[in-house]
């Protein structure tokens, strides 16, 4: 991992998964799931849950997207920029860590 208060680079090798104290959850009253963290409660998409949920620490970026690939039937590259995106977002926001 990195130093902390350095900022962690996605890679297609990284193994992503929420850090202690953060959760994803389903909550109706804010009609879908939201991102749980200490003070902080953020609403996740559709799709962003769907990447959220392969977030486990076991699978690495490479298998979420192959994995959202097959599941959605969908072109590779644009996956994997998005997927890129939004990890690099909640890493920098320190909502996700990188293994």
């Amino acid at each position: 991992m990195s130093e902390p208060g350095s900022l962690q680079q996605v890679s297609a090798q990284a193994r992503p998964r929420l850090p202690r104290g953060v959760r994803l959850v389903h909550n109706e009253a804010h009609g879908g799931f939201v991102l749980l963290a200490p003070e902080r409660v953020i609403k996740a998409d559709a799709i962003a849950a769907e990447i959220l949920k392969r977030c486990t620490g076991d699978a690495s970026v490479a298998d979420i997207v192959d994995d959202l690939v097959r599941t959605y039937n969908a072109p590779r590259e644009r996956i994997a920029v998005d997927v890129t995106r939004l990890l690099q977002d909640l890493a920098d926001k320190r909502l996700l860590e990188l293994l």
